[in-house]
């Protein structure tokens, strides 16, 4: 059985970042609003919005104080009621991004665990008991640091894997599960149509064992959530979408979590691929992508989770810096890489998620100056590496490579002051190129990387293989082409894409045969060369 979510591309917005209606410099839901004919043009079925609950913005939203209201930074529940019904009338549905691991320390409930341990709410997170001098373990919070702190008046720590203001919710504590729950059915009654589930591997953990992420009891709670909150039979028959973020996933769990049968989640995220160019003892130590592990790994998802479960296509999102800049030329070749990348990507099996500003080849921002960035994350590697000695240099480059601020600049929309984003002064600065590279300039250009991915989203909704086709990985050994060929009885797609910017040659005309060729981003001078970052999308009816 198709479902909805399987058809539909996603577009993810940053609200803090994408349209601010009222100058105060931040992006907000009237912001939104306004860009939803732009987001109907794009062919864009699905909004993901980051968070936009009250929270005191220690992580950008992702530390929430209040579930059930919307912050007033962003508008109120009004505006978001408005949100919804306009973007339905464009056939566009509103999922939200929910945080189930943990609160922000200024959440009710915290406030109320910290009032003594006798307080209800107080096994609402994980404690320990160690003296003030002995922290309980060595766990490193993601963010740098212990993930311990410690309340002298209640003479207990308490965990948190990321920020100290975003203590861990305890899983084990069934009133917690259930308020949690009754939380996300008022959102289902909101008229939100469904969820993005940060981090949701980690809500079954094993602190005291050092269990990050705890199976088998990871899959009973999530079964559990799904019961209670997103099964047909709790709302008039409709299965309530999901998308979990978790990067503990291979195929084989991401089979349980996706199984058609709806019993955990609609999908996940697959983001193996991200980490691929990271040193794993430093994420922000990069190492050069091996080609030929990026084709292995994303062909391993689409071989192995056909018929069996379902994934995303994600090249970009908040916690990512921009592919053009990534693994593209993000100067000279900025428009022939971001083509590319997005006919690789969308040409797959899986429900793709476009982060605000890919389609117009948004690039990273290439500061060297630390005023600059936002990221709590940045701030703590700023930290890090100063004490360790390293020099500034080292960290610029760190961080204009790897920080989540690189995704997290305003949208550009045209060439005026401060990119079309706000009449104030942005909360994050715009990036420079944005007189080059803005909506303005891409939507009316027939050859822009808007209207490429356009015509890929309408290539999508127009042919079955994309949602149906076998993958075959073609070309394995090449280690400058990635090609592959999706095939049904009826219809067979082929793509060829040279992931880098010089010009090779390959023997294609077997290859190709009698196949047409739908989309490119050069025109085709020899069939058989290939340009920098050249992209070929083939349709042949069998």
């Amino acid at each position: 059985m198709k479902h909805w979510w399987q058809e539909t591309v996603f577009y993810q917005i940053y609200p803090k970042s994408f349209k601010d209606s009222n100058g105060d410099g931040i992006g907000d839901i009237p912001g939104i609003i306004s860009k939803l004919d732009y987001l109907q043009d794009l062919g864009i079925g699905g909004i993901w919005l980051s968070p936009i609950y009250t929270s005191p913005q220690a992580d950008n939203g992702y530390d929430i104080a209040n579930y059930d209201d919307v912050d007033p930074i962003f508008g109120d529940m009004e505006d978001l009621n408005t949100l919804i019904s306009e973007a339905q009338k464009r056939g566009i549905r509103i999922i939200m991004d929910m945080v189930l691991n943990y609160t922000s320390d200024e959440n009710h409930w915290f406030q109320e665990a910290l009032k003594g341990k006798d307080n209800p709410y107080h096994d609402y997170y994980i404690w320990s008991d160690n003296g003030p001098d002995q922290i309980p373990n060595d766990i490193e919070s993601s963010f740098g640091g212990p993930s311990w702190t410690y309340v002298p008046h209640l003479e207990q720590w308490y965990y948190h894997h990321y920020s100290v203001k975003q203590p861990d919710l305890n899983w084990n504590n069934l009133d917690m599960r259930q308020d949690l729950y009754d939380i996300i059915n008022r959102w289902i009654d909101r008229g939100i149509a469904g969820f993005r589930l940060d981090v949701i591997d980690e809500i079954a953990k094993d602190i005291p064992n050092k269990e990050i992420v705890r199976y088998p009891e990871i899959y009973e709670l999530i079964e559990e959530l799904s019961a209670n909150c997103f099964q047909a039979d709790n709302h008039e028959n409709k299965y309530i979408f999901t998308v979990g973020e978790v990067w503990s996933a291979n195929p084989e769990r991401a089979k349980r979590w996706s199984n058609p049968d709806g019993s955990q989640l609609s999908m996940v995220f697959q983001l193996e691929h991200s980490l691929l160019d990271q040193d794993p003892a430093d994420k922000y130590d990069i190492v050069p992508l091996n080609l030929l592990k990026l084709k292995q790994t994303m062909s391993k998802w689409q071989t192995e989770l056909r018929g069996e479960g379902w994934s995303s296509l994600v090249w970009e999102n908040h916690d990512l810096p921009r592919i053009v800049s990534r693994w593209g030329n993000d100067k000279e070749l900025r428009t022939e890489s971001a083509k590319m990348f997005a006919t690789l990507l969308l040409g797959m099996q899986g429900t793709p998620f476009i982060y605000q500003g890919q389609e117009i080849g948004m690039t990273n921002n290439h500061w060297r100056d630390e005023a600059k960035y936002r990221d709590i994350e940045a701030f703590n590697l700023i930290n890090q590496r100063d004490a360790k000695g390293r020099s500034l240099e080292d960290v610029f480059d760190a961080l204009e490579a790897k920080s989540r601020d690189n995704a997290r600049t305003p949208m550009q929309w045209d060439d005026s002051k401060n990119a079309g984003f706000t009449t104030g002064t942005p909360w994050i600065d715009v990036t420079d190129n944005y007189k080059e590279v803005n909506v303005a300039a891409e939507v009316n250009d027939p050859k822009s990387i808007f209207n490429h991915y356009k015509k890929l989203i309408q290539l999508r909704k127009d042919n079955d293989v994309f949602l149906n086709g076998y993958y075959e990985l073609l070309l394995v050994d090449d280690e400058e082409v990635f090609a592959y060929k999706r095939s049904t009885e009826e219809q067979e797609l082929l793509v060829i894409c040279n992931f880098y910017g010089n010009t090779i040659e390959r023997e294609l005309e077997d290859l190709i045969g009698d196949s047409e060729l739908v989309l490119a981003n050069y025109n085709i001078d020899d069939i058989n060369t290939l340009k920098p970052f050249e992209a070929r999308m083939y349709l042949r009816n069998l």
